[in-house]
This record gives structure tokens, C-alpha cells and sequence, in this order.
């Protein structure tokens, strides 16, 4: 299992236009939030980094959106190379864990390279302006300690974009296995 950190790109660089489908070929896009806080997650099925906290994350979300928050969710690892990756697999991993999110499939992998994502979980967390507040680990938690997971980190975060506050800028970069590119 390798660590990869993700890019920590500025803060306040603008949200990436994008329009992706979900598994079912259902598209979301980055301007169907306006005026609204957004977070934007790049996972997968397989990491276990991303299994490590998925749980959590579902949680998470369920209790962010019903504050304010929208949230998407992009896999784009090759899932030619890693078929736990597939579309058909995410609809299963969505159900199973009770994403209430889109899960978006990235098969370019060029909504990936547009927001610079360097691994999974990489989390981007967007003001009601769509400028970038947020970037980093969803808490200190890893796969291999024993350390609670309870999205610490990103939950200070949107605390304070829903308050229309800017988050802390000193921010830990998320940890995981990289994007697997094709």
C-alpha cells in the first residue's frame, strides 16, 4: 500500500467546470450547485484508504447536506485495470455503505487532472462562490492505526464554509493510494 499525498492546491483557485455520469448514466455537473457550498471527494471501492473511512464519510455527508452541503463523489481510477473499480461496482459500494451522493465516473480522468487530485481520498471543499476553502485530510486517522475516525479535519471545514467563514488555512494534506491513471 503506497502513500500518496494529495497536491494541496491553492486556496481560492476557482471550481474546475466539469459534467460527468454516474453509473447509470444519470450527469451532474459542477453548475448545478449555484450559491451552494460544495464538496467534491475522489474515491473509489478499492483503496483502503477509502474503506478505512467510508463509513464515516457516509455519515458525514448525510449530516452535512441535510445542513447545506452538496456532495459529489468522482472515481477516476482506470477501472479497466481495476475492475473493483467498474460502474456496475459502484452502484453496489453506494448501496452498501448508503452514499447519498452522487458517485460520479471520471473515464477520462481529465476531472482528475483539472482539479490536480493526486490520490484516494482526495477532498475539495467549495465555498457558495465555488472558490476553493478546503483541501486536505478528512482526519488523522490510516488504515493502519487505531485512531477514531470521525472526519475531524474536513468537519471544522465545512463548519465554517456553512458559516460563510473561511476554514483554517493550516490544513493537513489527505493521505492514500494514488489516482491510478491509465
Amino acid at each position: 500500500m503506497s502513500l500518496t499525498p494529495s497536491t494541496m492546491i491553492d486556496l481560492g483557485s476557482p471550481l474546475p467546470s466539469f459534467r460527468l455520469p454516474d453509473a447509470e448514466g444519470h450527469t451532474v455537473g459542477s453548475d448545478d450547485y449555484p450559491d451552494q457550498p460544495l464538496l467534491v471527494v475522489f474515491m473509489c471501492n478499492h483503496c483502503p484508504f477509502v474503506k478505512h473511512l467510508a463509513d464515516a464519510l457516509a455519515d458525514f455527508t448525510r449530516e452535512y447536506q441535510a445542513k447545506g452541503l452538496a456532495v459529489i463523489g468522482i472515481n477516476s481510477n482506470d477501472f479497466h485495470a481495476h475492475p473493483d473499480d467498474r460502474p456496475e461496482k459502484m452502484v453496489e459500494e453506494a448501496e452498501a455503505r448508503g452514499y447519498t451522493f452522487p458517485y460520479l465516473v471520471d473515464e477520462s480522468q481529465d476531472v482528475a487532472r483539472a482539479f490536480e487530485a493526486a490520490c484516494t481520498p482526495d477532498f475539495f471543499l467549495f465555498d457558495r462562490d465555488h472558490r476553493l476553502a478546503y483541501r486536505g485530510q478528512f482526519d488523522d486517522s490510516r488504515p493502519s492505526q487505531d485512531t477514531p475516525v470521525d472526519g475531524r479535519d474536513l468537519r471544522a471545514a465545512a463548519d465554517a464554509v456553512l458559516a460563510d467563514r473561511a476554514p483554517s488555512p493550516d490544513q493537513k494534506p489527505s493521505m492514500g493510494c494514488n489516482i491510478k491513471w491509465k
